[in-house]
């Protein structure tokens, strides 16, 4: 009978873990990355800007006030939403120790050697104890389909739904592309006034970014995108 137990205890704790992972799936609300835009699970479209930083503390009172005026008219001239989001994470120094490993092999001076052998122990001691981390920020900008009217009004522009063909669908996504493109030129031109830079990323380095998020354990690369033509 202990035997037994132990069996129907395992196969309940396995069903626990599938439901959980499949439970967290869900509260993803993406449906898939195409052209470098998160397309949502209700057909809106998402945007993700990586933004340069500014060290703020430095600026003299002046920049700092003029920086927080362009900033403001900024945020004031918007006539639909955007999310800001700052991302943390410890610095990953082994692509650098890898980097000094390769100069430490094919180093033949010996005095070089254990120069490079010392600096790889004193980079990993120093990044242990400081716990140094990286920040990176990024600016989310939305569009979301006109809401369809039921009573005859706009249909069919959420090109994620079952009717229309393939060809109305992709006709109608970019459209809806060139509609959130518009958003994307104006918030990038509003922060370059504020001396803050942006690129736009693209569907590699979105699913990186969010696999990261979901996954801030995993070292391995992210899940491959299943991208539509």
């Amino acid at each position: 009978m202990p035997a037994i137990s132990h069996m129907v205890d395992t196969d309940q704790r396995t069903e626990t873990v599938r439901a959980s992972s499949k439970a967290t799936q869900d509260f993803v609300p993406v449906s898939e990355v195409r052209d470098g835009i998160v397309v949502l699970k209700d057909g809106s479209l998402r945007a993700i800007l990586l933004a340069s930083s500014i060290n703020f503390a430095l600026k003299s009172e002046d920049e700092q006030t003029a920086f927080l005026v362009q900033f403001q008219n900024f945020l004031n001239s918007l006539d639909f939403s955007m999310q800001i989001f700052v991302q943390s994470r410890m610095l990953d120094i082994r692509p650098y120790i890898a980097t000094l490993e390769a100069a430490y092999k094919e180093q033949l001076d010996d005095l070089m050697r254990i120069q490079i052998r010392e600096y790889i122990g004193f980079i990993k001691n120093f990044t242990e104890a400081a716990n140094i981390m990286t920040k990176n920020f990024f600016v989310v900008v939305p569009y979301s389909p006109p809401v369809l009217n039921k009573k005859g009004g706009l249909s069919g522009l959420n090109p994620w739904g079952k009717r229309g063909s393939a060809e109305e669908a992709n006709k109608t996504f970019e459209e809806q592309v060139s509609q959130l493109e518009q958003r994307i030129a104006i918030v990038q031109q509003g922060l370059v006034r504020t001396g803050v830079r942006t690129v736009q990323l693209g569907t590699e380095e979105v699913v990186e970014l969010m696999f990261k998020m979901f996954n801030p354990g995993e070292d391995s690369k992210p899940m491959p995108v299943e991208n539509s033509q």
